[in-house]
């Protein structure tokens, strides 16, 4: 778990900075070491050629498949995996942002959406519809090189999964209308909205892209696209890029499961044989780009720390010397480890700092980031000079036999870890074979890591680095711009004024068939599902343990949770939980954090302490092979805390930083509103897990010391533990926690909650945010496996869970006002709510507040139809198979089990209740619990949102959150 300042900041910034360990964008970390490869003969359908037959080998960690060919050049991949009754489709296009022409940015992006809104033969809608009822999950991702689609689905459903991604492949163009066009063009703008104009720093990559790339270069400019192109764009424009692109030459059809291989290759053959290709598609030239000097820009926005982005442009994708940068931003910037967090963070300089190098297909980016401590001033200056001096420490420090060690056990650990899951497997073939058409590419990718040498790592910081210009983004908050690292340098291009194009001149797609594609497959009968096999032991200390062997990688997790989380924090020091757990992962009396990470590092093992809601919890990932070593050092970690003063300050000013910074965010924002209008600011429960800034405060380090002793005991603790391990040999390595003593502890559990006030609407001011969170909500019923709370959580299902619920569709899909909405019942031991809401456009703030309220209203009087119990229990019942795949999710079922005293076959009760609830008692359910009153929350802009609140002629309290 992160600490609670870098949670906060996760959304924002931590996923976008933090250097990760690749094996290529190991963003696809999945698979493979060694992997033989073969060519056979075989009787194949017409049209198909076998490729390359990939073997399975004993004691090698690999993938096996088969690669075919199909006449119109679609690239299939097929992956058997029996081990869970499910199979997974991915549909990998080589087209992203970079395939775009210079002024019509966010096409690729564009049609991510419209491959949603039905085809030839799938109504409006019926993509999603379709694979929910199937009891599967489905998504689209779009980057800058390509797009894709998927599904899991139990594995009754392929078929119909295949005849669903054939049809948008052939036969998409037929069912665009302009309304369907302006629907998506409104819901990519609200996409664009809430995720980069509505957050905090959203815009930085989109800038630091502007000052490295020229403006003709497709990574100048961002996958979502300019909104100014977007709107010039035509429904004929989305036409022609769709049948330049999308054509199945372009394109990679990659399937993993539970498979009959001749089956299956038999239905690719049926509904993607007959496609026609498209137009010839040749690899974008890779061509160098470098600054002769550094470009400074800066920019306003709504933060409250500053932060100073440096980004040097370096080689590309797949390039002999990616391994090499990597290591190098490792050493640079990645963990407690890294000459950044030492010369930054530990020095108390910034609160956050790190590097990364991501790379894309044509571009690579060697990148650091640093947000000042206001401690020790905010001046980015003073950073940019703290960077530049680590990067001299760096050419004298040299490289050292640890870094190079990390670098090689975390290619090990994440492709080991890749293979937990059917789509980790299949997302890393087809990335591959996308980017190099070579499915099995994987043992050469770890050969070019594990062939790094320091001298590498020197001869490509001297190459890429030293001396060499880069991008120096400065943001900072409003009105203080003296902050700036340097006088803006750089004008960013004006995009609002695209050049002249030239017509593509592309042939609109068409296509036939010798079938009737208007007939949906139908499913094979539904598989048998096995829930896992389970063993329970306690100790006499009291810790429960309840663990199952899974012996598809050689990996082990564990999970010790302790009951009371933040709920054993008195109000006035709210946070003191979760400030002791996250420093209890900042060094022990034996270890400094960095040692333990560096330690962690060379084993490929991770161990996190955190706490929130109803435990603090300690979570430890390891290799098999390594237990023992991450065991020992989980143990230091938890019975020999440094608590060390210096650490206590940094951590807590973190912590401090991290929720003043929330103060800037709109969701962040909304749930703190939530917590406090729905329980209380006087009651524990209405502030957050990680308190305010008056209650941290108020935390000292013997209050730290108090807490452990207190409540860090195994009187209340429970043990989750899934991996390849047999109950002996676990048991005998849990001695230290075996012989673990101490008190019991009282958990309160009398709690006073405010009334509901259904007559006052609480509106929190964001000035200048670009979009509103509005949430309708209450009180509601603890959670149950297979009484009121289930029910309910079936009956809201069509209403707000699904994709195609009734809020979703009519906010986003019929009006446009938002990304997505949704209604939903949240419920623990302890305390329950029912919610409904979305963020959505500011001027239709109003707008989408009468539709919710209007759903609601219709559900509660006139209920469910019977089409969507219908879609309900099959969605729900089938999605079971996908249920037990991987160790997280093994994880999580024995831990309900634990935590509500369940039966191991409580799945089946529920599914028995799933089968044979019926329409009267669903729409009672409804009318029962949407009547009860309920009170909204809004966070906007208070000088567009003020007037439209008054029109709900209710009374608009304006909450002040605890500070």
């Amino acid at each position: 778990m992160r600490q609670s300042f870098q949670k906060h900041f996760s959304a924002q910034i931590l996923d976008k900075f933090k250097s990760t360990f690749k094996v290529t964008a190991i963003a696809a970390s999945t698979a493979l070491l060694f992997a033989c490869s073969s060519q056979e003969t075989t009787t194949l359908p017409a049209g198909v050629s076998l490729v390359e037959t990939v073997i399975a080998q004993q004691d090698v960690i690999n993938i096996p498949f088969k690669k075919y060919k199909l006449a119109n050049g679609l690239t299939v991949i097929l992956h058997q995996d029996n081990s869970d009754p499910l199979v997974h489709v991915d549909v990998t296009y080589h087209v992203g942002s970079g395939r775009e022409q210079l002024g019509k940015s966010g096409f690729a992006h564009f049609f991510e959406h419209m491959m949603f809104q039905g085809s030839q033969n799938v109504a409006d809608e019926q993509h999603f519809k379709v694979v929910t009822q199937s009891g599967g999950d489905l998504n689209g991702t779009t980057n800058s090189d390509r797009t894709n689609y998927f599904e899991t689905v139990p594995k009754n459903q392929l078929e119909k999964m295949l005849w669903l991604e054939s049809d948008r492949m052939g036969f998409l163009l037929e069912a665009i209308t302009p309304e369907k066009f302006e629907i998506q063009r409104a819901t990519v703008k609200n996409e664009r909205g809430q995720n980069v104009d509505n957050r905090p720093y959203g815009r930085l990559n989109e800038t630091i892209n502007q000052m490295i790339f020229p403006r003709e270069h497709p990574y100048s400019w961002p996958v979502i696209g300019y909104m100014s192109d977007l709107d010039r764009g035509t429904v004929s424009d989305l036409k022609e890029f769709f049948s330049r692109w999308y054509g199945p030459n372009n394109a990679v059809l990659t399937i993993g499961g539970d498979i009959d291989e001749a089956q299956t290759l038999a239905w690719v053959n049926k509904y993607f044989g007959g496609l026609n290709a498209g137009p010839a598609v040749e690899n974008v030239a890779k061509t160098s780009v470098t600054l002769s000097e550094n470009r400074y820009y800066s920019f306003t926005d709504n933060v409250s720390l500053p932060l100073l982005y440096i980004s040097f442009p370096t080689v590309y994708g797949m390039h002999e010397d990616e391994p090499a940068l990597d290591v190098l931003a490792n050493i640079l910037g990645n963990g407690p480890t890294s000459l950044l967090y030492k010369n930054l963070v530990k020095s108390g300089i910034a609160v956050q700092a790190g590097a990364s190098h991501p790379c894309r297909e044509l571009a690579c980016q060697m990148s650091f980031f640093a947000l000042p401590n206001p401690q020790q001033g905010l001046s980015l200056a003073k950073i940019e000079q703290v960077i530049n001096d680590t990067l001299l420490e760096f050419e004298q420090r040299g490289v050292n036999a640890d870094d190079l060690l990390k670098t090689k056990v975390g290619i090990e650990t994440g492709t080991i870890y890749g293979l937990q899951s059917v789509s980790g497997k299949v997302s890393n073939l087809a990335h591959y074979q996308t980017m190099l058409g070579d499915a099995n590419y994987t043992a050469q990718q770890v050969d070019r890591y594990n062939n790094v040498s320091k001298a590498d790592v020197m001869r490509v910081f001297k190459k890429y680095i030293q001396g060499k210009g880069a991008a120096i983004l400065s943001i900072v908050p409003h009105g203080q711009e003296k902050l700036i690292a340097k006088t803006n340098n750089f004008t960013l291009p004006d995009v609002s004024k695209p050049p002249t194009l030239a017509q593509l001149d592309t042939a609109l797609m068409k296509n036939t068939s010798d079938f009737d594609r208007s007939v949906m497959p139908t499913s094979g009968p539904n598989p048998q599902i096995t829930v896992p096999t389970l063993w329970r032991e306690t100790f006499a200390n009291g810790i429960e343990i309840i663990a199952t062997k899974n012996s598809e990688t050689p990996t082990v997790s564990l999970l010790l949770s302790l009951d009371g989380g933040v709920l054993l924090d008195s109000v006035d020091k709210a946070g003191l939980a979760s400030l002791t757990a996250s420093l209890m992962n900042e060094g022990t009396t034996v270890r400094s954090k960095e040692e333990l990470s560096n330690e962690l590092a060379k084993l490929g093992s991770d161990i996190s302490i955190g706490a929130s809601g109803r435990n603090t919890y300690i979570k430890v990932n390891s290799l098999v092979k390594n237990l023992d070593a991450t065991l020992a050092l989980m143990n230091e970690m938890m019975f020999k805390p440094a608590f060390a003063q210096a650490d206590f300050d940094r951590v807590k000013n973190q912590l401090i930083e991290g929720l003043r910074q929330g103060n800037k965010d709109a969701r962040t924002l909304a749930s703190r509103a939530l917590k406090q209008v729905t329980y209380g600011k006087d009651n524990r429960f209405g502030l957050a897990d990680s308190g305010t800034i008056t209650t941290v405060s108020a935390i000292s380090l013997e209050d730290i010391k108090g807490f452990y002793q207190t409540y860090f005991s195994p009187a209340k603790a429970s043990l989750v533990v899934v991996g390849d391990i047999d109950k002996a040999d676990l048991l005998a390595k849990l001695t230290t926690l075996q012989a673990w003593q101490g008190k019991d502890y009282t958990i309160a559990g009398d709690y006073q909650f405010p009334a509901v006030t259904p007559n006052k609407l609480y509106f929190v001011d964001l000035p200048d945010a670009s979009q509103s969170v509005i949430k309708l909500s209450r009180r509601a019923m603890t959670y149950d496996a297979t009484g009121e709370y289930f029910k309910a959580t079936l009956m809201n299902y069509p209403l707000g869970s699904a994709f195609n619920s009734r809020i979703n569709l009519n906010l986003r899909e019929d009006k446009g006002y938002t990304y997505g909405a949704s209604s939903y019942f949240s419920a623990g031991k302890t305390l329950g709510s029912f919610s409904a809401g979305a963020s959505v456009k500011k001027e239709h703030t109003y707008d989408a507040m009468i539709e919710i309220e209007t759903e609601l209203k219709n559900y509660q009087q006139h209920g469910l139809t019977a089409d969507e119990v219908t879609f309900m229990r099959q969605a729900i019942s089938q999605n079971e198979a996908l249920s037990f795949e991987t160790p997280s999710q093994k994880s999580g079922f024995l831990r309900q089990l634990l935590q509500f005293n369940l039966p191991v076959n409580y799945g089946e009760q529920q599914g028995e209740i799933i089968n044979n609830i019926t329409l009267k008692q669903l729409n009672a359910i409804a009318a029962k619990e949407l009547a009860k009153p309920m009170q909204w929350i809004v966070v906007g802009d208070g000088q567009v949102v003020r007037a439209q609140l008054e029109a709900l002629n209710i009374e608009v309290v304006e909450l002040e959150l605890a500070k």
